[in-house]
């Protein structure tokens, strides 16, 4: 079609001639090209909201018909029953084992080791010789402590024969004074004499006590060169050998051997506060060693202190192993079970039932279908289980791996719970 013909028409109907075609001017063309272009656009914008309006309208279906579906959806959970807790807990803690007796042995003569019956590592009895100490000089004082005792027991025998003259003497010249035959004088010399004798005896009776006792000494260190065991036990260690030269003193007496007694073991543990409540004498103990993982040491716990640690807040308690093939030695690293009776109730839930949040720590419980959310306190983790003590009953139901968005008040669906083989 040509856009120039209703020009032409126009005119040939004005002037009565027959139309003549008039050039198609270049502005004429630029008029209705600026149309165009100026309706293409609102034609696509207008397809355009049409189109977005259609999107909107679908995806507010969409989303009203999975939110309807949501509210609705009610999720099948796995949930676990809670148990209450064994009435014995069983701790671990590590400890090291100590002799039940130590002894360490200083010489209490002095002299020379003449014989040295023990090295380190022999078991001895009681009252079995380890060494034996010569002292020479020792002797010559021993002989002259007797020397000297007998002369005192003489001398307390003449004090004694003085004082019984004198008391004859008094007893005879007594009747005489009374009746006037001697003078008073002399009856005063008599009783003054009779108590100078009696006092001499008194004398002479200290002095061979003090020398008795002396001699005792002498005797008692001539005991002391033999060393002999004060309990059955094991030598660890030896200070001396034969020719050495100890010295018998208070304080820097020569140190010769140590003993300890090993048919018995103890141990010190340091129990911590949570745990130290229930702990009392005669409570089972169980020693367990790394090396020897097939056997097992039973004890009793049977001494406690009677107060915390200050700095640790631990409990100070001693177990006694029995030890009589002497397998167990002192000064093994090793590590004790106690079996400690229960004063505050717990109960056991699966770590997978947690839930830690903003919140804290929580479980979620499902009761007739509805899911609370209840806060616990952990007491105990034993890996796979917690012991906690409060937020929960016996016979609860919790959800197990529970959802990040899971709400108090859900609804939920449980499923059966897995029998657990062992």
């Amino acid at each position: 079609m040509n856009f120039h013909e209703p020009l032409n028409r126009e005119a040939s109907e004005v002037t009565g001639r027959e139309p003549q075609k008039m050039p198609v001017t270049r502005e004429v063309k630029r008029r209705w090209r600026g149309r165009l272009l100026a309706i293409v656009p609102v034609l696509a914008l207008a397809a355009a909201l049409a189109s977005g309006a259609w999107r909107h309208y679908s995806q507010d279906r969409e989303v009203a018909a999975t939110a309807e579906q949501s509210h609705d959806f009610v999720p099948d959970v796995r949930v676990t029953t809670v148990q209450p807790s064994d009435g014995v807990e069983v701790v671990s803690l590590p400890a090291t084992t100590s002799a039940f007796s130590t002894a360490n042995i200083f010489a209490r003569a002095s002299g020379y080791i003449a014989k040295r019956e023990v090295d380190i590592g022999d078991r001895v009895k009681a009252g079995q010789l380890l060494a034996e100490i010569v002292a020479p000089e020792l002797d010559h004082q021993i002989a002259q402590a007797d020397a000297t005792l007998g002369q005192l027991q003489a001398a307390l025998q003449q004090a004694q024969a003085n004082s019984e003259l004198a008391k004859v003497t008094w007893d005879r010249d007594s009747p005489l004074v009374g009746k006037g035959w001697l003078t008073a004088q002399q009856g005063t010399i008599d009783v003054q004499t009779l108590k100078a004798q009696q006092a001499a005896v008194s004398v002479a009776q200290a002095n061979v006590v003090a020398e008795e006792a002396q001699v005792q000494v002498l005797h008692q260190q001539k005991i002391y060169q033999r060393v002999i065991a004060p309990f059955d036990g094991v030598i660890t260690q030896r200070n001396v050998d034969i020719g050495t030269l100890v010295q018998a003193d208070a304080t820097s007496g020569t140190f010769m051997f140590t003993i300890m007694q090993g048919n018995v073991i103890r141990t010190q543990v340091f129990v911590p506060q949570d745990e130290a409540f229930g702990l009392q004498p005669g409570i089972d103990a169980v020693v367990h060693v790394p090396e020897m993982p097939d056997r097992s040491f039973p004890g009793k716990v049977t001494r406690i202190a009677d107060a915390l640690q200050p700095g640790s807040r631990t409990l100070l308690t001693e177990i006694d192993i029995p030890n009589p093939d002497g397998v167990l030695t002192p000064g093994t690293y090793c590590t004790i079970e106690l079996h400690i009776p229960r004063k505050v109730p717990s109960y056991k839930v699966s770590a997978d039932a947690l839930i830690f949040n903003a919140a804290g720590l929580q479980v979620a419980a499902v009761e007739n279908g509805v899911v609370h959310l209840r806060k616990v306190a952990v007491v105990r983790d034993l890996g796979q289980e917690v012991e906690i003590n409060s937020g929960v009953k016996r016979g609860d139901q919790l959800i197990l791996n529970p959802a990040v968005d899971l709400a108090d008040g859900s609804k939920v669906r449980t499923q059966p719970q897995a029998v657990r083989t062992s």
